[in-house]
């Protein structure tokens, strides 16, 4: 998720998500993408002084417009179906929510590019009663990369707590690890990132979660941009330059036990099934810790 962390970046000051579950006005915003209402995607965008849209051609000042011609741009070319899943939310005042996005869409069959991806950030303002956007940022319209691991209907934006929560949370995992002598699985991520919660999704499902409980203490850490609990991450011997999640394995009392030093996680395109299970069992504890907990 490196590429990722960078173009969040350059939207700056956007917080932490807390808050689980859908936004109505982003609704109305799939509606008229889906629609390729130019006008109702021009009414749902503020125009002047502060509002923008970062793209990757550029910045410009007119985000009604900027947006507006893009996203019906694709309603022309075929879009037939449009998913923009919440990976992170923050309301900073009664009027005021950012997201993270990641829009997953589909072409109809036969289209050069039947199914695609943009990962967005907007921020969205309530004025007059209305709900509109001010800012938002956009990557570039890709391939949908295919993912054989579990994907979340409804992302967990509470996924990672605050940063700030860190060494309060592994100070009770590694308690409770030396009182059942399991381990502690540490994940350093964040909740913008989907391969983070494409891995939270594989660790509960029916086929792995058995294996996690029997063994492990999960400890999700939140690296923020990438740049808090960065000392946690050294610490652990988790480098995040190697993106997200990363994975570290403790015992009871806090020594490494190992560590993905090469971001072999970073991707959930890249894994599968096995890899998930077969990490999981080569680090779970040995057959003497097992016998001493019964």
């Amino acid at each position: 998720m490196r590429a990722l962390a960078v173009f969040l970046l350059v939207i700056a000051g956007v917080g932490l998500g807390a808050v689980h579950g859908g936004f109505e006005p982003l609704e109305r915003w799939k509606a008229a993408v889906l629609a390729g209402d130019e006008a109702g995607l021009r009414a749902l965008y503020i125009s002047g002084s502060g509002a923008f849209a970062q793209t990757p051609a550029g910045r410009s000042d007119d985000p009604a417009a900027e947006e507006s011609a893009f996203w019906c741009k694709l309603a022309a070319q075929g879009l037939v179906g449009i998913n923009p899943k919440i990976l992170q939310r923050q309301s900073t005042a009664e009027d005021t929510v950012r997201l993270v996005l990641r829009i997953e869409i589909a072409f109809r069959p036969g289209s050069p590019l039947e199914k695609a991806l943009v990962v967005a950030r907007q921020v969205w303002v309530r004025r007059g009663g209305e709900w509109r956007v001010l800012v938002t940022g956009r990557g570039e319209l890709e391939p949908l990369p295919v993912i054989r691991l579990p994907q979340p209907a409804v992302p967990n934006t509470s996924l990672y707590p605050d940063p700030g929560e860190a060494q309060a949370e592994l100070k009770a995992a590694l308690a409770a690890a030396r009182a059942d002598h399991k381990r502690v699985l540490v994940i350093f991520g964040a909740n913008w990132c989907y391969d983070c919660h494409v891995l939270d999704t594989t660790l509960r499902s029916r086929e792995v979660a058995p294996l996690v409980a029997a063994n492990y203490h999960v400890l999700h850490i939140n690296v923020g941009d990438e740049d808090r609990n960065t000392d946690l991450a050294e610490r652990f011997q988790v480098p995040l330059k190697k993106g997200i999640p990363g994975l570290a394995v403790l015992d009871g009392d806090g020594r490494v036990v190992t560590s993905l030093k090469d971001g072999e996680f970073e991707s959930a395109a890249k894994i599968g099934m096995s890899d998930v299970t077969g990490f999981l069992e080569r680090w779970k504890p040995g057959p003497s810790k097992a016998a001493a907990a019964k």
